[in-house]
Parts: structure tokens; sequence; C-alpha cells
């Protein structure tokens, strides 16, 4: 069900690479809510991807842009502001990617040079695309920034590796810079620490399985999907929390606040 939540609004969506990702749901939520939409991703991921599947049901123009790259980020926010005629009222950053991860390394053994290149990918991408859009004033006063993060930045998870790491940094990247984006143009930068789902990036993860079965048993309200965190990205986009920012709301069903279940106290008994 739509309720006009976004109507008028205009927003920038990073990272939907394919039907499972929760940047492809929320596009096409926020599209149902109303929002005019440009769509972006790296080069490389536009090539692999279906993003033009997502830009035809969404009305939606593609924009590559690669996030470490600072000319990409201005010519996207350029060519936005643009295609809108104008700023644009909310962005989504959904972004993550390991290179040590990706070669088999393991946390005590990480490779410093892939390491960096996790972290500006994966966290300080979000400090550019907001440094972006100050600089060329392109987010509209009570715009809203939401960036995806994971409860692994807080708590401990093996086999997500140096992923923990770059979302520590990237949640104090959302708070940093959304103090100042407040102070300037009412912007509000938030993060959403989301239940394990089943997307592209995320099944790579070792032992996805056995995790996503976990933390399901853990939940009281058991794993949110991707299509409801869709829908709470489009309630942070909306009007209703403007004074929600730089804050990690966490979107995982109570799993984050729960010690133990009975579910899992049974699992263990067997």
């Amino acid at each position: 069900m739509a309720y006009n939540l976004l109507k008028g609004k205009k927003g920038i969506i990073f990272g939907a690479l394919d039907e499972k990702s929760i940047a492809w749901k929320t596009a096409l939520r926020c599209h149902e809510e109303g929002a005019q939409l440009v769509l972006t991703n790296a080069p490389v991921a536009l090539r692999m991807g279906e993003i033009n599947k997502l830009a035809e049901q969404v009305q939606a123009p593609v924009i590559g842009a690669d996030v470490v790259n600072m000319d990409d980020l201005k010519k996207l926010f350029e060519e936005s502001m643009k295609h809108f005629g104008g700023g644009v009222d909310f962005i989504l950053h959904s972004i993550g990617m390991s290179l040590n991860v990706r070669k088999g390394k393991h946390y005590t053994e990480i490779d410093y040079g892939f390491n960096q290149k996790t972290l500006d990918i994966s966290a300080m991408s979000l400090h550019r695309v907001l440094r972006t859009a100050w600089e060329l004033d392109a987010i509209n006063e009570w715009g809203s920034v939401v960036a995806l993060t994971y409860i692994a930045a807080q708590r401990v998870f093996p086999d997500y590796n140096e992923m923990a790491d770059a979302k520590a940094l990237l949640e104090s990247v959302a708070r940093s810079f959304g103090y100042h984006y407040a102070i300037k143009k009412k912007v509000r930068v938030n993060t959403v620490s989301q239940s394990p789902t089943r997307t592209t990036a995320g099944s790579g993860v070792k032992g996805f399985d056995g995790f996503i079965n976990y933390a399901e048993k853990m939940s009281p309200l058991g794993n949110a999907t991707a299509e409801q965190c869709a829908d709470y990205c489009v309630t942070l986009f909306s009007d209703l929390t403007r004074m929600v920012t730089m804050q990690n709301l966490f979107h995982d069903g109570g799993f984050s606040f729960t010690g133990i279940s009975h579910a899992v106290i049974e699992q263990m008994e067997k």
C-alpha cells in the first residue's frame, strides 16, 4: 500500500545491483510513494548488474559513479540536479565491499592495502558523498541521508571480518557529518542497522546460512526482510522523521537487544 509519503521528493539511490539488493527494493518503494529518482552504481557494477531493468520500472536515469572518485561524484550530483531541476531531498548509501573477504584473508592476516580500499569504498565513500553534496549545495533543507550498516560494528561476528571495522567507521561518519549538516541546512544523516539479509553481497560472507538462521531464532520478531528495510528507509526519507538525525537505528526484529531467546536455548539443549 502506498501513502504518498515521498510525493514531490527527489532522491539518489546508490548501490542497486539486482532484485535481491536492499537498494533495489528501496528504489521501488520510493517510486511507489511518489518520489523521482536517479540510480547510480560503480561502472563495474553497472556492467554486472541489472540496473537498467530497475531504471525502467522506476522511470529513472542511471548515472555511473565511482564513489572513491570525487570527479565522478561531482558529475553525478551536477547531472542529478540538472535532471531534477534543483536539489535532492534524500540519498540512500547502500555500498559495501571487502577485498580481504573476497580474497579469503582471515581478519588476523588482512592485507592492509586491501583494507585501505575496503574502508574507502565501504565507509569513507559516505563522507565523500556528503562532502560533494555539501560543496555543491545539492541537498535541500530538511533532506535525509540514510546509510546501511550492520550490528557487527558493535559486536564481534568473526567471519564478518574487516567489514565490521568499515561499518563502525561508516556509523561514525554519519554522526560527525550529520552534526555539521544539521546545523548548516537541517539535513539529517542516519544509519540503519539491518538484519542479515539474503542479498548478493551478504550471501558472500562465510557461514551466512548458519548466521541468518541464528539471527532468526534470536530475534523476537524474526529477521527483517529487504522489503521491510525499504519501508523503513521510506519513513526516514519522509517528513515524518524530521527530528531524527545522527542515529544508528536497529531494524532487526529485536535482535540487537535480545540476550538469549527460548528458541536458541531449546536448540542448545537438544
